[in-house]
């Protein structure tokens, strides 16, 4: 008579070996995904809000486009710009919900004035495509990471 009890059976090891090998699903999966798409929105508010600056500051744009040479209004909003993407970037970043927040601000901040002050920026609707976009983006990868966490 053998004795099974020490030496397990075949079956078993090789159960255990496919058990060992299934891959867990990962549950922060949208999470993730979000971090990663603040992180790069982060990126690029980096760049946008760099461009304001050089604006301001006449790095870019020859003597007609001088910062000095344009309209009040259009003086306002590039500052405005150059100031709060910046705090943005470093806010979605960090992955803080205040960072989502001025993010969402510059967002529609840009898309309203492209659409009701057309003067100011020449109210490009391939801008407010991109702003919705990227909104849209945002909402849909915040609504799967919220329902990867249960209340």
């Amino acid at each position: 008579m053998t004795d099974t009890s020490r030496e397990p059976s075949r079956d078993a090891l090789t159960a255990a070996a496919l058990a060992s090998e299934r891959i867990e699903p990962d549950e922060n999966a949208w999470t993730r995904r979000l971090v990663l798409f603040l992180r790069v929105m982060a990126v690029l508010s980096i760049v946008k809000g760099l461009y304001h600056w050089a604006q301001v500051t006449g790095f870019v744009g020859g003597e007609e486009e001088a910062f000095e040479n344009q309209t009040m209004a259009w003086q306002t909003a590039t500052i405005y710009f150059a100031v709060i993407e910046l705090v943005a970037a470093v806010g979605l970043w960090l992955a803080t919900p205040w960072g989502a927040v001025v993010w969402l601000t510059t967002v529609v901040s840009m898309a309203v004035i492209e659409l009701m002050f057309p003067g100011i920026y020449g109210g490009s609707l391939v801008v407010v495509a991109v702003e919705a976009l990227m909104l849209a983006g945002y909402l849909v990868l915040a609504w799967m990471a919220a329902r990867e966490r249960p209340p």
